[in-house]
């Protein structure tokens, strides 16, 4: 916070009974949200691990990591790891610093994944102008790479990645649920 305005002296009064007005002036953030899939295979590494060190170990001035979602995928997929989960992570990002910010993560990503398939999502913004039928979808059904692409450039999300494309199934379907509760982290429908 740089300060808190208080428009009338009669919002600086104690007690209860009355409105209190005040302003709160803070530094511009940017929030951008990252979906991170298939980093890992059957025998080794997980994502979740992966995208939390990354998160953790970045240090660039003007970026705060504010939280990690565990997002619950379709477990009927045939081809997945053990546990079919994608991991989006949240930052506050200053004007000037978000691809700086993007590069990290991706070579980070890249360079610790056990895979050759990881996919990396990126959405900027604090939500989405509407809810994606993707939602429902990637937690029921088999989708394609295509489908995934298909659908992240209607709903404003790019692609970082560059190592393969099976995982940006996963990584849309991580930002799409990265901003909602806890039922990100259960299967569809699902009340936790």
């Amino acid at each position: 916070m740089i300060r808190a305005e208080y428009p009338t002296e009669d919002d600086l009064k104690i007690g209860g009974a009355r409105v209190c007005r005040v302003r709160i002036v803070s530094p511009l953030y940017e929030k951008v949200t990252i979906g991170i899939d298939d980093t890992d295979t059957r025998e080794e590494g997980a994502t979740w691990v992966l995208a939390l060190k990354c998160a953790e170990a970045c240090t660039i001035p003007g970026v705060e990591y504010l939280d990690m979602r565990l997002v619950q995928l379709n477990p009927a997929v045939p081809k997945k790891t053990t546990n079919c989960v994608g991991s989006a992570l949240n930052f506050a990002v200053r004007p000037g610093k978000v691809d700086e910010l993007l590069e990290y993560v991706r070579d980070f990503i890249e360079a610790e994944a056990v895979s050759n398939d990881t996919g990396i999502a990126v959405y900027r913004g604090i939500a989405f102008a509407e809810e994606s039928p993707y939602l429902k979808r990637v937690k029921t059904e088999l989708l394609t790479v295509d489908d995934a692409e298909a659908e992240a450039a209607r709903m404003g999300v790019r692609f970082i990645d560059s190592t393969g494309r099976k995982g940006r199934i996963g990584a849309l379907g991580a930002v799409l649920w990265g901003n909602k509760g806890v039922e990100a982290a259960g299967l569809y429908g699902e009340t936790l």
